[in-house]
């Protein structure tokens, strides 16, 4: 089964935002990455509602007919209450600290277990699927395990950095992470970075990839490819998504 592609629309929202109107127009375009063939609809709200507002999460839950699945760090108290609210299809916790650019790191799930085990367990009981943000380190796949986590969603930065100078040892850490994830029962999810070019390569060596989240990569190339194009591009990077003997055949 191919993985899924949820459009993170971050990045329209930051167009709109930096006019003050309505263009773009954030839930036309979201209902349009649906019916162009996205699976699913990322939002990452921050406590400055620089790009994605409270407001926006609230209008786009009656319109969207795929999988909502809502980003955000569950120790500002207001992302708490907005998720069990709107209760989307899945929420994915991630630990932003205030005022940070972008999503950089993901938990120390040893560290954090205490408070990932009873904030996935709030969200858990209003059948909200979890996610949670972590770097491809083995001992923090099993720390996810502990934390009674859906899934994980293995923040592909280093991944794509790596791509283009060696991308089988910049694929390694991730391979090793995702058998360790199916080992122990845990679905994988993946994002940032991910584009047209390293896309297909990450899908085809991930066992067990559900869902890759893209957003920045994805937007930038429809300035040129336009929207439509563009996600069914990215569609076309995720067929036939596992490959068991593509990673040996690269390496021979």
């Amino acid at each position: 089964m191919d993985a899924k592609l949820s459009v993170n629309i971050n990045k329209i929202a930051t167009i709109r935002n930096s006019r003050g109107a309505n263009t773009p127009d954030l839930l036309k375009t979201a209902q349009d990455c649906e019916r162009f063939g996205a699976q699913g609809i990322t939002v990452h709200p921050r406590p400055d509602e620089r790009h994605i507002r409270y407001k926006d999460v609230h209008d786009l839950k009656p319109l969207l007919t795929t999988e909502f699945n809502i980003e955000g760090n569950p120790k500002e108290q207001r992302f708490i209450d907005l998720v069990l609210n709107i209760v989307p299809a899945q929420v994915t916790l991630v630990p932003d600290v205030t005022g940070q650019l972008t999503s950089d790191h993901g938990w120390d799930t040893i560290k954090n277990k205490d408070y990932l085990i009873e904030t996935i367990a709030l969200f858990k009981k209003s059948g909200i699927r979890t996610s949670i943000f972590v770097d491809a380190d083995i001992r923090m796949i099993e720390g996810a395990k502990e934390t009674g986590t859906d899934r994980i969603e293995l923040y592909t930065e280093s991944y794509a950095k790596g791509y283009s100078e060696n991308k089988l040892k910049a694929i390694e850490p991730f391979i090793a992470a995702a058998k360790k994830a199916n080992e122990l029962g845990i679905g994988i999810n993946a994002g940032h970075d991910l584009s047209l070019e390293n896309l297909n390569y990450f899908a085809k060596n991930i066992p067990g990839l559900l869902e890759v989240s893209i957003g920045h990569a994805l937007i930038s190339d429809a300035l040129y490819f336009g929207l439509e194009n563009t996600i069914q591009l990215y569609l076309r990077q995720l067929k036939s998504t596992y490959q068991p003997s593509f990673f040996k055949e690269e390496q021979e």
